[in-house]
């Protein structure tokens, strides 16, 4: 792991089930997540993606290239363009520090009206035991 080394992009399909599931999984019961009526009433075309599942997939992100020793250590992102079922995003990263063990990847994760989530991931690599 090198500073300026790319992470592959990886692939996901925004499906309706993928963002209901993950906002039951988070306790987020917000009707936008799940309720496509109610997300058109307040303005939005359908349902989106909670932030504590794009969290979870920015973290999966960075331990499936770093492998099972990846310990994360801070995960900060921001949203932009929401994640609507029949989209796909697809994330991308670069190794932006490395020190020691630690290392930080600037994370960019697209869909298709735009960037849906920026940010970096901090982590650690652990001994092998």
């Amino acid at each position: 792991m090198r500073t300026g080394d790319e992470l592959p992009p990886l692939e996901i399909p925004v499906t309706r089930t993928l963002i209901v599931a993950g906002a039951i999984a988070s306790r987020d019961y917000q009707d936008v997540h799940h309720d496509p009526e109610s997300a058109r009433r307040k303005g939005s075309p359908d349902i989106f993606m909670n932030i504590l599942t794009t969290n979870g997939l920015v973290g999966r992100y960075v331990t499936d290239h770093f492998g099972p020793r990846t310990v994360l250590k801070k995960v900060a992102i921001r949203l932009g363009a929401p994640n609507h079922p029949g989209d796909t995003m697809v994330l991308s990263g670069r190794v932006e520090t490395v020190e020691g063990d630690t290392a930080t990847v600037r994370i960019v994760g697209t869909n298709g009206i735009g960037n849906h989530v920026t940010g970096t991931v901090t982590f650690c690599l652990r001994d092998a035991e």
